[in-house]
């Protein structure tokens, strides 16, 4: 509907008003207090905006999104859309089977397709940090896309994978996690995603938080962690700069590029840590140093 730019101005925190038909752009919705309620996606195709929250998160943001009267905008629940990610080095080789028109997509961008005669919305996130397509299909023909994909994936060496594949893959690339990462107790300030808020825009829920926040002073900022020895951190580990408690590890994992322990985490105070630190990863009651870097943990581009 025609208010549907409206609301999602009022409630997400980027601005949405830069995204022209056919683009997508990452946002933020948060609590009146500005803490992170979930992450997403928003496309917007030919008829108005589709928002992909996380799973668990969907109730959330419907409620987020209610405008209370039905008329315009409307906002619809999709549990019927399936998303089928394709991601990697040959995935533009195998959806241009399918989807020819998808060859030429740049990132962040989406174009309407069909597929037995159903709509399909491809689009090009890569949010694995590689190359990557999201296909966005009803129910009725996922599956039948699922068995084609796999099959036409296989002389190219493509192969399905679970989320434990994936959550290395956005680790390297220190993409925040909902439910690990992020949380309604942190602000984008202190999770390294203020390049996804706009103040500037107007009001949104979350705004005068924010704003008060960046006045007052950030207490702490998400660093990625990168372990110089053998030991691997997971999430929920302490982190010591000399015998002073900076902080806990909110993700970590072995990565299977680099071959050792990388980690995220909050540290605090933010003023007092830079790129190129080094602090100490507690794990399991033995203390392993690590380096402070701003993530990408490898040389990886989704673009």
């Amino acid at each position: 509907g025609s208010g549907a730019l409206g609301l999602l101005q009022g409630v997400l925190s980027n601005d949405l008003s830069k995204v022209r038909e056919g683009m997508a752009q990452y946002n933020l919705v948060l609590t009146d207090s500005g803490g992170i309620v979930d992450d997403l996606i928003v496309y917007r195709g030919e008829e108005g905006y589709l928002v992909v929250p996380n799973a668990a998160n969907t109730q959330k943001v419907l409620a987020a999104l209610s405008d209370g009267d039905g008329q315009d905008p409307v906002v619809t629940h999709r549990p019927d859309l399936v998303t089928i990610a394709v991601q990697g080095p040959r995935s533009t080789d195998l959806v241009g089977q399918f989807f020819p028109s998808a060859m030429d997509l740049e990132y962040m961008h989406c174009r309407g397709a069909t597929y037995r005669d159903a709509a399909v919305l491809v689009s090009r996130s890569g949010y694995t940090g590689e190359l990557g397509y999201e296909l966005f299909l009803s129910e009725e023909v996922a599956s039948a896309m699922w068995r084609e994909l796999v099959e036409a994936g296989e002389p190219l060496e493509v192969q399905p994978c679970g989320l434990g594949a994936r959550d290395t893959l956005r680790l390297e690339m220190g993409y925040p996690l909902h439910g690990n990462d992020i949380s309604e107790e942190r602000t984008p300030l202190e999770a390294s995603l203020g390049w996804a808020v706009a103040l500037e825009k107007g009001d949104f829920v979350g705004r005068a938080a924010l704003q008060r926040q960046k006045e007052e002073g950030v207490p702490s900022r998400l660093w990625g962690l990168r372990m110089a020895g053998k030991l691997i951190p997971r999430p929920h580990y302490p982190v010591y700069s000399g015998e002073e408690d900076v902080g806990e590890t909110t993700s970590g994992t072995f990565s299977p590029t680099l071959r050792l322990g990388i980690a995220m985490a909050y540290l605090s105070p933010r003023e007092r840590f830079s790129a190129g630190d080094k602090v100490e990863i507690d794990v399991r009651g033995r203390r392993g140093e690590s380096e402070v870097i701003r993530p990408p943990f490898v040389e990886s581009s989704p673009k």
